[in-house]
């Protein structure tokens, strides 16, 4: 009997809620099967599309979301109990779960019937994108509370996008999945459950083979943890569930369409292995070195992952890699460097200190200058960059129509609309007493520490509809 084939999405998102509501219901009547959620940076950072230091961001990598209607704009038409929702939301993850699950009650849709992740691992912000609001340990209390009522994506994919090896891939990820667990304020016999929701995001590299053995390595060793630290006894709680976004640090202007091919090796190696294949997989565009690719392009990466399952017979075999001697010696060798390196975090007393210190930002610095100085001496080959970089002209390429741009005009609307909602300011306008009282309502949870960090937003968002814009909430709430 083949295995049914993993969850095919594409990470998108830009200019505003219903265009990107049209992209989503576009891929998905294409074969695409599952959401995934790119936000832009005032979205991601916790600033309204009116915040001076939005100026410029708004739409441009991701769609902003800032109310309740926005949300309800972004997931019109879509069934949300029928979709497994990624949302790569990481500091404000905690507000745009709860509009999501607000615009599914107004649905009547059970919170029971959603699926999906928010990646909400804010210690990977410090290490690598840095969109970070609060400070590590208090960030790390708002995880805790997020990982009670839905889970975290432990994130290893930006750490591999700012250089980290496999070994510190492994290891960093780990580390911090940990220290969440570690914080988590569960009974022992509640724990194996909190552990069993835990999913992960990972990257794939050019390097096929070592990305096949990294990848058994981190299910080797997330079962051993949850066995040996946690105590967790059933295996199906401790299996390695994992989603991924192949290698977007890889992808080069020079010769674009050279990506293409990059792109389907690095599937492979996530989609090959049945004991380590993942869960739910989403694949870059072509053209996204260059800006964000257009629907066409999507469509592309979308049919690379049809074929993968549909034409191929990847899916009709048991573990094709199981008792080789070279994969096995690999995955070892990886997993041994890995706890090896788990041990030095922990002597430092864990992630969230290993953060402090600068120790692991370090070391990914350091993996970095190295593989940028391997790129320069022409050590490591990257076509079309710094070897074989003479090309024809590509009929792929069109300028700038060849990826897709965002308006300036998308900012400057998101702002009306915003203003409009929220009765421009002025304070007889009924949307600004909703608005505020929503904000004593999440602010007074915030500081009493409760879960109702949580529930405050989801039972505010309806009764301030038109006026509450979560991200202006979450910039005053105390660390």
């Amino acid at each position: 009997m083949p295995d049914r084939p993993w969850i095919f999405r594409t990470y998108s998102g830009h200019s505003t809620a219903r265009a990107s509501n049209a992209l989503y219901r576009s891929n998905l009547a294409k074969g695409q099967t599952g959401l995934s959620i790119a936000f832009d940076l005032p979205t991601q950072t916790g600033y309204d599309p009116d915040h001076p230091l939005a100026a410029g961001e708004v739409g441009k990598v991701g769609v902003p979301v800032a109310s309740i209607e926005d949300m309800d704009a972004l997931l019109a038409e879509i069934p949300l109990e029928r979709m497994n929702t990624s949302m790569t939301i990481n500091a404000t993850a905690a507000w745009l779960l709860a509009l999501y699950v607000a615009v599914a009650e107004r649905r009547s849709v059970a919170r029971a019937a959603l699926s999906g992740t928010t990646q909400n691992d804010i210690v990977k912000e410090y290490l690598s994108r840095g969109t970070y609001i609060f400070p590590p340990r208090p960030s790390l209390d708002l995880t805790r509370q997020v990982i009670e009522w839905n889970p975290i994506n432990v994130c290893s994919y930006h750490l591999q996008e700012v250089g980290a090896t496999p070994v510190q891939e492994v290891a960093f990820t780990l580390a911090n999945a940990m220290a969440v667990l570690d914080a988590v304020r569960v009974p022992r016999e509640e724990l194996g459950a909190v552990f069993g929701r835990i999913s992960f995001f990972c990257n794939a590299g050019i390097r096929f083979v070592e990305e096949i053995c990294k990848l058994r390595a981190f299910t080797r060793m997330w079962d051993r943890i949850g066995l040996e630290r946690y105590g967790v006894a059933d295996p199906d709680l401790r299996r390695f569930r994992y989603g991924v976004q192949v290698n977007s640090l890889g992808l080069t202007e020079a010769q674009p369409e050279n990506n293409v091919p990059r792109i389907a090796l690095e599937a492979l190696g996530v989609t090959l292995s049945r004991d380590a294949r993942c869960r739910a997989l989403q694949l870059p565009a072509w053209n996204e070195a260059l800006g964000l690719p257009r629907p066409w392009d999507q469509q592309w990466s979308l049919r690379i992952q049809q074929i993968l399952a549909y034409e191929t017979d990847i899916l009709d075999y048991p573990d094709i890699f199981a008792g080789s001697h070279v994969i096995e010696q690999k995955t070892a060798e990886i997993e041994s460097a890995a706890w090896a390196e788990i041990r030095r975090v922990e002597e430092q007393g864990g992630a969230i200190a290993a953060v402090e210190s600068g120790y692991m930002k370090q070391k990914l610095v350091e993996s970095n200058a190295r593989r940028v100085a391997e790129i320069e001496s022409g050590q490591r080959t990257v076509v079309g960059v710094n070897r074989y970089t003479e090309s024809e002209p590509s009929p792929l390429l069109q300028g700038a129509a060849s990826i897709l741009s965002v308006d300036d005009r998308v900012g400057r609307e998101e702002i009306e609309r915003l203003r409009a909602r929220a009765g421009g300011g002025g304070r007889d306008h009924p949307g600004r007493g909703r608005r505020e009282a929503a904000r004593r309502a999440i602010s007074g949870a915030s500081a009493r520490c409760e879960p109702d960090r949580i529930e405050s937003p989801i039972r505010c968002t309806p009764s301030c509809s038109a006026a509450f814009t979560i991200s202006s909430v979450v910039t005053r709430m105390p660390s």
